[in-house]
């Protein structure tokens, strides 16, 4: 657009402009005040309204312009303990609409995604799970916060990323209580520019079928056998690990080296699991599998 405006910066000097606007402002008036071409500011407006950013109010022939409730501009890398302690705070009072204004205001100020899922959105997943546990809140509330928390993830993958047809990455949750951290990772791989195959909760499928089942999709999801595939399991038993890592290490054997298991959980130090790479850390699964891509170009 004319005078080479930038998107984040139109909407930093439009939270300054609407913030302690109680009555609105007209596009005209916005245009004026931050400097923009009104034609040009007509479409940012627009685009914003879309994005949830503003509300508009049609008063005859007059459109008025309002920030929606919850917008703020932050500041990184030094607003991610800030976030976090909001995002936590909103989350536990159940302010849905709260949670997801934080989270896209994070994005439009420039956050990484990863960063904000490691030090935002998992230490939420993990307070949740001790409230529970520590019987704070019950099993209805888990569920309702653990929603909210789904939907916020989901906000991460809206985020238009293309990505690189050689890194390709399937996710597993080898049991419900592990299937958020699951969609935390998904999101995290999408924002890296990974073609992301999330399959959530798979306890269900778990039989002597499994591995045959599970080379038929990635047949589909493959084709071309180009880069690599790496599969990642999430799982809070060493049982559930081990399943799957049997179930993997078959279709390794049928499809050759290309194909990467990584395992995230807990397991004693005697137990042997047959994988490429095994962590109780979230981190470490994200930062393994970049290393892998890089070294197999």
């Amino acid at each position: 657009m004319g005078r080479g405006y930038q998107s984040e910066d139109i909407r930093q000097k439009l939270i300054e402009t609407l913030q302690d606007s109680k009555t609105g402002m007209s596009g005209v008036e916005i245009s004026q005040k931050i400097g923009v071409n009104r034609l040009t500011m007509t479409k940012y407006l627009k685009i914003f309204a879309a994005e949830g950013f503003l509300r508009q109010k049609n008063i005859g022939n007059l459109t008025l312009w309002f920030l929606e409730s919850g917008q703020e501009s932050y500041e990184f890398p030094g607003d991610y303990f800030k976030v976090a302690s909001q995002y936590l705070e909103n989350l536990t009072k159940g302010s849905e609409n709260q949670v997801y204004s934080i989270i896209r205001n994070c994005i439009h100020s420039g956050a990484s995604i990863s960063r904000l899922i490691v030090e935002v959105v998992l230490p939420a997943i993990y307070a949740v799970k001790k409230m529970y546990d520590d019987g704070k809140i019950g099993n209805s509330e888990e569920k309702l916060l653990q929603n909210i928390i789904s939907t916020s993830l989901q906000i991460f993958n809206q985020h238009k990323i293309e990505p690189e047809q050689k890194k390709n990455v399937i996710i597993i949750s080898a049991d419900p209580e592990s299937n958020l951290v699951s969609e935390a990772a998904s999101a995290s791989f999408h924002s890296d520019g990974w073609r992301v195959f999330h399959l959530g909760d798979m306890s269900s499928a778990i039989n002597v079928l499994f591995d045959l089942d599970l080379q038929k999709l990635i047949g589909k999801v493959w084709k071309q056998k180009s880069g690599i595939m790496v599969i990642v399991v999430f799982s809070r038993t060493e049982e559930g690990l081990n399943f799957f890592a049997d179930s993997v290490k078959s279709i390794k054997e049928k499809l050759g080296k290309k194909i990467k298991l990584a395992l995230c959980g807990k397991v004693g130090k005697k137990t042997k699991i047959h994988s490429d790479m095994l962590s109780e850390n979230f981190e470490d699964v994200l930062q393994w599998s970049e290393t892998i891509y890089e070294t197999s170009k």
